[in-house]
């Protein structure tokens, strides 16, 4: 199974794609996909959908892990991240890759062992079990390779079934 893990943002998409083979992984590939502020917000949605696109056409994934949108306090940054993971799903559903959403509990959970744990836990995890060279950069990054790890541990067992959006 490949699966690609989103981290979704506005201003940056945290991306990663593992191939996961009887609980064992491969990394394929992993980046970010950056908008600059100050652009029209439609050219910025432009950009993520495209990049999306981009990636799901070289990866070509099975399924997408997903964050699940948590309410920000910042209600203008809330609806930029919601409408820039509608974009992001809008790519997933055209390229039918089916689509799952974790929250970020599930995820550190999943990763760490530990629901509550911090982000610089989650980073370290990430770089162990995929045994990578050094942390991956920015942090969301290493957010959608733990969303992957996430689904990976969860959505190849019978419980996965119920986490489909």
């Amino acid at each position: 199974m490949v699966i690609l893990g989103i981290d979704p943002g506005f201003a940056i998409v945290g991306w990663g794609v593992l191939e996961c083979v009887k609980g064992k992984f491969r990394v394929m590939g992993y980046g970010s996909i950056q908008t600059k502020a100050g652009i029209p917000i439609e050219e910025r949605l432009s950009q993520i959908y495209d990049g999306m696109n981009t990636i799901i056409d070289k990866y070509k994934p099975d399924v997408m892990a997903i964050e699940e949108l948590f309410w920000n306090t910042n209600q203008k940054t809330g609806i930029c991240v919601a409408e820039a993971r509608g974009a992001i799903l809008v790519s997933a559903h055209r390229k039918n890759v089916k689509i799952f959403e974790y929250t970020p509990l599930q995820v550190k959970q999943s990763v760490v062992g530990y629901g509550r744990a911090e982000k610089k836990q989650v980073i370290s995890m990430v770089t162990t079990l995929l045994n990578l060279p050094k942390p991956p950069k920015p942090d969301d990054t290493a957010d959608a390779l733990a969303l992957a790890i996430c689904h990976g541990h969860v959505g190849s067992n019978i419980l996965g079934k119920y986490y489909k959006m």
